[in-house]
């Protein structure tokens, strides 16, 4: 009988896995690197106008608007510099998946749009969560600092 839970499982091409070894961590940063980077993006017009998404925020039922949308706008930009640089990594993609999680409340329930208008949003906020569990890995302003939450 095989124990699953501590064995990994055979490769159909056994050769490819030192491919897979050298490349998973490098994946990872990349994975990393591209969220954060595409968040920054996101959010660079909400940290040029920080008050310009006040009435789509209390439309959400986050009032005051004033508050919100400042805070969602750092959230994307400043918070995608740190998830892409890897530092304060864990706690800038809770912040994001937080963020994405009330898109995905946006674009699947308040716009009606279903699965379908939510599946990016979800994807994202998944992303997130992996990070949020994960944090960074060696390739990072966290790990260089020799500390993480």
């Amino acid at each position: 009988m095989t124990d699953f839970s501590t064995s990994r499982p055979r490769l159909i091409i056994p050769s490819l896995g030192g491919l897979y070894s050298a490349l998973s961590e490098s994946a990872e940063t990349i994975l990393r690197v591209a969220a954060g980077l595409l968040l920054v993006t996101h959010g660079y017009g909400k940290i040029l106008n920080p008050f310009g998404a006040s009435g789509m925020v209390e439309s959400l039922g986050f009032y005051p608007g004033a508050f919100w949308s400042p805070l969602l706008a750092a959230t994307e930009f400043f918070g995608g510099i740190l998830i892409a640089i890897g530092l304060f990594t864990r706690p800038a993609a809770f912040a994001a998946m937080i963020v994405l999680a009330v898109t995905v409340y946006f674009h699947g329930i308040v716009q009606a749009e279903g699965l379908m208008g939510a599946e990016k949003s979800i994807l994202w906020t998944l992303i997130m969560f992996y990070f949020v569990i994960r944090g960074a890995n060696s390739h990072s302003v966290d790990a260089k600092l020799g500390r993480q939450f």
